[in-house]
């Protein structure tokens, strides 16, 4: 046990000694955090639609009135009148307006003998997210504007009333779960992988083999030495990540337990991974090399940014293999619902069986290496 905790004592004495390695390993993912949470995920704000009114009956005056209380109110968009329809279509494919609502001739006759009235809208659809939001809010205007203003003696129409379960969840608060689980994958690749590779590479391993100390403490020295980093590294996200974000989620006793052993599971799980990944490995240029192919394989498929459920079958088969998958989860589930242990139970177990099964894995194969 002494001579395990001596590689561990090195591993972290070297590592502090560095700090920009340190700093490093947790810049990446906060900046992350802070640019992506506040960059996607909102709600739209202030698109600019035109309006071309042909009609200017008592009808199209009542959109205009809908279509100025949504800018002064939610503020979705912002209108600019047009007199002619062709300068603002023009104004759409250039990009200065994201859209047109046009009101045809006879529209309000139309809607008052019930003859199919329309409204028009023109939308640059290049930007598939503002223009789904554009359209469903033209859909809702649409709606109102359909609704009879003297109500039916008998309510005849199927209603549905939905319960959300949890408040308006921004999407910063939604990326911290991923940026921490990153967090942990980059103290893990720069400080245990690529320190690994450097220190093989020099023979320092081999100066350990000639002391009293088995290979067995050796492999587990230096994966407890690199789990440490990775949990110092998730903690310290977590408690900036929820500052930064909003959340007082983990600084209450119970969540704060069950994120701790989520962040320790999921350290074991990375560092074994990346000890099987580099175990075999000479060249020292290899890991840099790896870096951003296993960010790219590891992360984006974990539902850190969109859902699983979106995905291809490929990729959802991808996600199941994936460690990133279940600290991600685990982490949402404590985050943002306190869900609590019941949730997290089986993330726990899978990321405890990932980490086991990888070090069993690589420590027969550190053996021949050496």
């Amino acid at each position: 046990m002494n001579r395990m905790l001596a590689i561990v004592e090195r591993e972290l004495r070297k590592f502090f000694r560095s700090p920009a390695l340190l700093l490093t390993s947790m810049l990446l993912p906060l900046v992350q955090l802070l640019i992506l949470g506040n960059a996607f995920g909102g709600k739209v704000r202030n698109v600019k639609l035109g309006f071309v009114n042909h009609d200017h009956g008592f009808e199209s005056l009542r959109v205009k009135e809908d279509f100025d209380a949504i800018a002064a109110n939610i503020k979705t968009f912002t209108v600019t009148p047009y007199e002619n329809e062709q300068k603002a279509v023009q104004d759409v494919r250039s990009g200065k307006i994201s859209g047109v609502v046009i009101i045809p001739e006879q529209y309000s006759r139309r809607v008052l003998a019930g003859d199919d009235p329309k409204i028009g809208l023109v939308v640059d659809n290049s930007d598939q997210f503002v223009s789904s939001s554009v359209e469903a809010e033209m859909q809702l205007l649409v709606q109102s504007l359909n609704a009879s203003e003297i109500p039916a003696h008998i309510n005849k129409q199927i209603q549905l009333d939905i319960v959300e379960l949890f408040p308006y969840i921004e999407y910063m608060k939604f990326l911290l779960s991923g940026s921490v689980t990153l967090a942990m994958y980059v103290s893990v690749m720069i400080g245990g992988g690529m320190l690994y590779i450097d220190d093989k590479a020099r023979g320092v391993h081999e100066g350990y083999l000639v002391t009293p100390i088995t290979k067995l403490e050796l492999v587990t020295g230096l994966n407890l030495a690199g789990a440490i980093k990775a949990v110092l590294s998730g903690v310290a996200l977590i408690v900036l990540g929820s500052l930064a974000a909003g959340l007082g989620t983990p600084f209450h006793f119970k969540t704060g337990l069950e994120l701790l052993l989520l962040v320790v599971f999921s350290s074991i799980a990375f560092n074994g991974m990346m000890f099987l990944f580099m175990v075999r490995v000479e060249d020292p240029l290899v890991p840099r090399a790896m870096f951003g192919v296993l960010n790219t394989l590891l992360f984006f498929p974990s539902g850190a940014i969109y859902p699983v459920d979106a995905f291809p079958k490929w990729l959802q088969a991808i996600a199941v293999v994936d460690p990133f998958t279940y600290a991600v989860h685990g982490l949402q589930s404590v985050l943002l619902k306190g869900a609590g242990f019941a949730a997290i139970d089986q993330d726990l177990l899978i990321l405890f069986l990932y980490g086991a099964g990888t070090l069993l894995i690589a420590t027969p194969l550190f053996k021949r290496t050496l």
